[in-house]
């Protein structure tokens, strides 16, 4: 291997601002590759050279390994990193870019293909002695439940449990067209299905010359979906047997495949028992990382590249984490994504995206601290082709209760407008008691009572409505020394409304803004403080601009939390109304199936059409039964709001 000078990131977003960071560090200049949907992202100003991939469907763009290599020789790269997803456990890729002659930053293409089967790993693991889930070829009652898993698969696709041994073989044909369709490739395997387990990881880097270092151990088990939601290193409430036992079982599984680079060994830990079985390898960095490297000050970028460039893990010793196999102190990270209470991907511009922190893409400075990797600001905009991930905040600190704190204090002071997303729920995470005690499963979420969004109180509907009030204010050419709302003869108040709250009342006078009840010391339309009772209130905000057939939002940040209240309109344009039964679609995305035929009957709960928006898909169903009208066709792409189907009731009342 020779050194790297020029290193391309074969990937978008938050983990190629990461791994541009470690290569500025060292020295090493990049290339940014972006389709036309990401080319106003921070990562592609931050690289070196950019390069665009040409494509009519940015989903796929950076699918398309011809290209990236090219990018590579166009430039003059000689080393491809591929990031994570896409691309990144691709054997094929990896193949093509070591024949391109360039230094691939990642395992061997051989190692990726052992891993990447579920069935062929977990045989590899067996001859390693490392623990496995087996299922009898024949199983009957008693050794339910079981889990139908694809063997190529990932994120929950192609997965099923079986409580019912009749249901076995619908549920093994339903994941098999799951995989077929998530992966192209349909073969399936049968485990046991432990019911309170966490999902226990490792992180290992191996040198591919028999050298594998042991990085210490994370937990994964808050997930909704079979998507991690929270992380943290190192796993709580571990035996001390049992961790030096995963550490073992990973080295030996890393070593079994002459493993080179950084990967993760995934087990489920059974915590009734105390015994764990492996789950799978993921041959790539984790998005998960930055716990471990706060944790054991260690860079696994830049290990990556070390090991790349042919160096070894045993002779290099400055570049081995810190020693002891206890750290000195914990981090805890959290996804936070641009999505709704019901898991539905949002989409739009970022108004403002601003978290207080302390380090961004690097380690950890002092013995506590926030860290953010994102790969949004402020003013970008979130489209629908890809992870709805804005961005992962971590924070450490030297005991697990601190550095939780920490974390949920950063989020609540966040100002984040322009897109709802689940920081109310994460901060609900970081704050139960599950949680707290360190018992959460990998199905806790399922049934977590995590309370709802937000409520506004009173000092926060003001705030708004005068936040409006200064920002029309501010709007106006005429008239500017004129206080907002002001009238030279008063005979009423103004007042306004927001969807779901009673109406704010105020008046205009010489001196600025009146409400009864409320002292109003200062207003701005980015901000506004009260007084009510004796408690002054500090209220920050930004007022969405005003868009065709959309009501105005006002994003709020306060003393009871972040909420967005929707302006209700004084007057209905009556080319925004749509008809009786409407079913609108929830984001913007593409149609990916029609169920039913325009014209034909439905039932409440049926669905009418699938929507696919950022790798997810959504039904759409019917809210009564009726006669449905279906407006889009399979393939067509719509925008958040656009009347996708009418159902009419047999009574021509409202669906």
């Amino acid at each position: 291997m020779s050194q790297i000078d020029r290193l391309l990131v074969a990937n978008r977003g938050e983990i190629a601002r990461r791994v541009i960071a470690t290569c500025r560090r060292l020295g090493i200049e990049t290339v940014a590759v972006h389709s036309d949907a990401d080319a106003g992202l921070p990562y592609v100003a931050e690289a070196d050279v950019a390069v665009r991939l040409p494509g009519d469907a940015p989903a796929d763009t950076y699918l398309r390994a011809e290209l990236i290599v090219e990018a590579a020789r166009r430039t003059g790269a000689d080393a491809v990193h591929p990031g994570y997803g896409f691309l990144s456990e691709n054997a094929a890729f990896a193949r093509a870019v070591e024949a391109a002659g360039l230094t691939w930053v990642g395992p061997s293409p051989a190692s990726i293909d052992a891993m990447g089967s579920k069935i062929e790993a977990k045989r590899l693991m067996r001859e390693a002695g490392v623990p496995t889930l087996e299922a009898p070829d024949e199983p009957t009652e008693a050794d339910l439940p079981l889990l139908v898993k694809a063997s190529a698969g990932g994120g929950g696709r192609g997965m099923r449990v079986v409580r019912r041994l009749g249901d076995l073989d619908a549920e093994v044909a339903a994941a098999r067209a799951e995989a077929v369709s998530a992966f192209g490739d349909g073969t399936v395997f049968v485990e046991p299905y432990v019911e309170r387990s966490r999902h226990v990881e490792v992180q290992v880097v191996g040198d591919g010359r028999g050298g594998v270092l042991v990085v210490g151990e994370r937990d994964c088990s808050v997930q909704r979906r079979h998507q991690k939601v929270v992380e943290e290193a190192p796993a709580p409430g571990l035996d001390d047997a049992v961790v030096d036992a995963l550490h073992a079982a990973a080295r030996r599984a890393a070593e079994a495949i002459a493993y080179r680079g950084a990967g993760t060994v995934e087990f489920l830990y059974d915590p009734d028992t105390e015994r764990f079985f492996f789950l799978e390898m993921n041959t790539r960095l984790q998005v998960e990382h930055p716990v471990t490297e706060l944790v054991r000050d260690v860079d696994l970028v830049e290990l990556q590249l070390h090991v790349a460039e042919g160096g070894t893990l045993v002779e290099d010793v400055a570049l081995l984490p810190s020693a002891g196999r206890v750290p000195a102190r914990h981090a805890v990270e959290v996804r936070l994504y641009a999505e709704d209470a019901a898991y539905t991907p949002q989409s739009g511009r970022l108004l403002a995206l601003d978290i207080e922190h302390d380090a961004a893409f690097g380690p950890a400075t002092g013995e506590r601290g926030i860290r953010v990797d994102s790969g949004f600001a402020s003013g970008d905009e979130v489209g629908t082709h890809y992870d709805a991930m804005l961005a992962k905040v971590i924070a450490w600190a030297p005991t697990r209760e601190a550095a939780v704190r920490q974390l949920v204090g950063a989020l609540r002071r966040a100002r984040i407008h322009g897109i709802t997303t689940n920081r109310d729920q994460l901060v609900e995470i970081l704050r139960h008691p599950v949680f707290a005690s360190g018992e959460m499963t990998t199905t806790w979420l399922e049934s977590a009572d995590l309370g709802g969004p937000a409520q506004p109180d009173r000092a926060t509907l003001v705030a708004a409505a005068l936040m409006l009030a200064a920002d029309d204010a501010s709007r106006r050419t005429v008239q500017q020394g004129i206080p907002a709302g002001w009238r030279n003869v008063v005979s009423q108040p103004h007042r306004t409304a927001f969807e779901g709250h009673e109406p704010v009342e105020w008046w205009g006078t010489r001196d600025g803004v009146a409400v009864d009840g409320v002292t109003v010391l200062e207003t701005s339309p980015t901000h506004a403080r009260l007084e009510i009772d004796g408690v002054t209130s500090q209220v920050r905000g930004h007022v969405s601009a005003a868009r065709p057939g959309a009501p105005r939002e006002v994003w709020v940040d306060g003393p009871a939390g972040s909420v967005c209240l929707r302006e209700v309109p004084r007057f209905t344009d009556p080319a925004d109304a749509v008809a009786s039964g409407s079913l609108l679609a929830p984001m913007p995305g593409t149609v990916v199936k029609v169920a039913v035929d325009d014209g034909h009957d439905v039932a409440a709960g049926d669905v009418v059409l699938v929507l696919e928006a950022m790798k997810m898909q959504h039904s759409v169903i019917a809210p009564a039964a009726g006669t449905v009208t279906v407006n889009v066709t399979t393939g067509q792409q719509v925008a958040a709001g656009d009347v996708l189907a009418v159902v009419a009731t047999p009574e021509g009342e409202p669906a």
